[in-house]
């Protein structure tokens, strides 16, 4: 399994857990994370574990939108962008605003991909700025 691949697996799961709280170890056990089994499961657990956080991050830069309104898609895919910009050392923030395009491009609504680069985008300029200052 590549990369790309753990990063679908890891929207998946996550759409899966607006329904049912499957364990993660049940959904790993689905298919064959070989050596993306630790990202994927870092990942996830890091999400939900600041899943309050990400989501107060996410909602003050959805300006004239509710948090709640966004697709359950877009919204899980701005989680995992925001997490492997701010809590993810192994991935350079570039790489994780491309990827969560590139997943918006390919699983999200017809505007995400700009509404996802836009909002990773905002919170990394923010971020630098503020570990700057």
């Amino acid at each position: 399994m590549q990369r790309s691949q753990a990063r679908e697996f890891v929207l998946s799961a996550l759409y899966r857990r607006e329904f049912i709280a499957t364990p993660l170890e049940e959904m790993l056990a689905e298919i064959k994370p070989g050596e993306q089994r630790s990202y994927i499961e870092r990942v996830f657990s890091g999400i939900l574990g600041r899943r309050e956080e990400i989501d107060a991050m996410i909602g003050s830069h959805t300006i004239g939108w509710r948090f709640e309104r966004l697709g359950l898609i877009d919204r899980n895919i701005l989680r995992i962008g925001v997490y492997e910009l701010l809590y993810d050392d192994d991935i350079p923030p570039e790489v994780a605003i491309d990827q969560a395009v590139e997943l918006a491009k390919r699983y999200g609504t017809e505007q995400a991909r700009v509404f996802v680069n836009g909002i990773l985008d905002r919170i990394w300029k923010e971020e630098r700025e503020r570990k700057v200052a």
